[in-house]
C-alpha cells in the first residue's frame, strides 16, 4: 500500500511539473499575438525552455546515480513554475527567454530523480512506469486549457497565476518523499544485474530524439496550423493542442499494457510506423479530419513514451539515473533545438512546408530501432555490500 501511495503521489506531482513543459508551447500563439513575435522568435522561446534542460538533465541523472536527492523534487517543481509564471510579465524578449530557461532547469532537475524513485516503487513493471508517465502526460494535456483560462483573465500580464500548479506539485512531491521514508525505496546505492549496453542505448536515444523533434514541432505550431486549416480562431488551435496532449494520457497507459502482451520493442517499432502515416495526415488531409490525424499522431508518439524509459534503464542497469535523464529528459528536450529551424522555414515558406520534415523523422527513428536487441530482464535490486 505504501508503494502504491508513493507512486500515486509521484504521478500527481509529475502532472504538476509537466504542465510547464506544455505551457511554453501553449503560450506561443499569445507571444505572437501580443508581442508581435515572428514564428522564428516564438520558436526561440521553446528553444530557451529546452536548451538548458538538454544540457543539465544528464548531469542531474549522474548525480542521482551517486546520491538519492529526494529534496530535489519539490524544489524543482517550484522552479519550473516560477520560470513560466514570470515569462509573460517581461516586455523584454531576452528576459522572457531567461525566465523560460529557468523553468527548463526546474524540469530538468525533476525528472531523473522522479523516474528513479518511480521505477523503485512501480508495481507491474511496464504498467507501473506507464502510470507514472501518465501523470506527466495529463499535465501536458491540461497545459493548453490552463494557459487559455489564465490568458482570458488578462493576457500575458496574468501569467503569474500559472504558478499555482507548481505550489501543488511541490506539496505532492514533499508528501511522496515522506511516504517513501515510511518504507524506504531502493536508492542509487544498489546493485542491478547486467552490464551497460551503450550501443543499444545510443540507438534508442537517437530514435527518441526523432520522436522528440516531431512532438516539439507539432506542439509549437499545430495550434497555429489548424487555425489556418479550419478557422475558428483561438478555440480551434487550442482544441488541436489539447487533442495532441490528451491522446498521450490514453497512449501511455495503453503502451504499458501492449508491451506486457507483445513486448516493448515490437510495440515501440509499430508506434513509430503509425506516427509516419499520422503526421502525413496532419500535413496533407484537409478540413476537420485534421483532428483525427492529430489524435493518431498523439497515440503514435505516446504509446512508446514510458517504454523508452524502461528500455533505457535496462540497457544501462548500472546507471538508472543517467538513463532516465537522457530518455526522459535530454532526448526529449533536444527536440526544442529544432524549433527555431522549423520557425524560420515557416517564416520563409509556410507552416505546412515547415511541418513536412516531421513526416520523415519517425521513419528514421524506426530504422534506428530495427535490429535493436531485447535487453536482459532487470533483476530485483539488492543492497550493495
Amino acid at each position: 500500500m505504501s508503494k502504491n501511495r508513493s507512486l500515486t503521489l509521484l504521478s500527481l506531482g509529475h502532472a504538476c511539473v509537466d504542465v510547464y513543459q506544455g505551457a511554453v508551447a501553449a503560450l506561443v500563439p499569445f507571444f505572437v499575438a501580443e508581442r508581435a513575435c515572428s514564428y522564428a522568435a516564438a520558436s526561440g522561446i521553446v528553444l530557451a525552455a529546452s536548451l538548458l534542460s538538454s544540457v543539465v538533465q544528464p548531469l542531474f541523472g549522474a548525480l542521482t546515480d551517486r546520491w538519492a536527492m529526494p529534496w530535489l523534487l519539490p524544489l524543482s517543481a517550484l522552479t519550473a513554475g516560477v520560470g513560466v509564471a514570470l515569462s509573460g510579465i517581461f516586455g523584454s524578449y531576452p528576459l522572457t527567454l531567461a525566465a523560460v530557461a529557468v523553468s527548463g532547469i526546474g524540469v530538468a532537475a525533476y525528472h531523473p530523480e522522479a523516474a528513479r524513485a518511480a521505477r523503485a516503487v512501480a508495481p507491474g513493471g511496464n504498467r507501473g512506469m506507464g502510470w507514472f508517465s501518465l501523470g506527466g502526460n495529463i499535465g501536458f494535456a491540461l497545459a493548453p486549457l490552463l494557459v487559455a483560462a489564465v490568458m482570458a483573465t488578462g493576457g500575458l500580464d496574468a501569467s503569474p497565476l500559472l504558478a499555482v500548479p507548481a505550489v501543488a506539485g511541490a506539496a505532492l512531491c514533499a508528501a511522496a518523499v515522506r511516504a517513501s521514508r515510511a518504507r524506504p525505496m531502493p536508492g542509487p546505492a544498489t546493485v542491478r544485474a547486467g552490464s551497460d549496453d551503450w550501443p543499444s542505448f545510443l540507438r534508442l536515444s537517437g530514435a527518441v530524439v526523432c520522436r522528440s523533434v516531431v512532438f516539439v514541432g507539432l506542439s509549437a505550431f499545430v495550434s497555429l496550423y489548424v487555425r489556418e486549416r479550419v478557422g475558428g480562431e483561438d478555440v480551434a488551435g487550442t482544441a488541436a493542442l489539447c487533442v495532441l496532449y490528451a491522446g498521450g494520457a490514453v497512449g501511455t497507459v495503453l503502451g504499458g499494457r501492449l508491451a506486457d502482451r507483445y513486448g516493448r520493442l515490437t510495440v515501440v517499432r509499430r508506434a513509430y510506423a503509425l506516427t509516419v502515416l499520422a503526421v502525413a495526415g496532419v500535413v496533407f488531409v484537409p478540413g476537420p479530419a485534421v483532428y483525427l490525424f492529430v489524435a493518431l499522431t498523439s497515440a503514435g508518439l505516446y504509446v512508446p513514451f514510458s517504454l523508452h524509459v524502461t528500455l533505457g534503464q535496462d540497457y544501462l542497469p548500472g546507471r538508472v539515473g543517467t538513463a532516465s535523464g537522457v530518455t526522459l529528459g535530454l532526448t526529449v528536450s533536444v527536440g526544442g533545438l529544432a524549433a527555431p529551424a522549423l520557425g524560420a522555414l515557416a517564416d520563409t515558406a509556410s507552416l505546412r512546408t515547415a511541418l513536412v520534415p516531421l513526416i520523415v523523422l519517425p521513419a528514421l527513428g524506426g530504422l534506428l530501432l530495427r535490429g535493436l536487441r531485447k535487453p536482459a530482464p532487470a533483476e530485483r535490486p539488492v543492497p550493495a555490500g
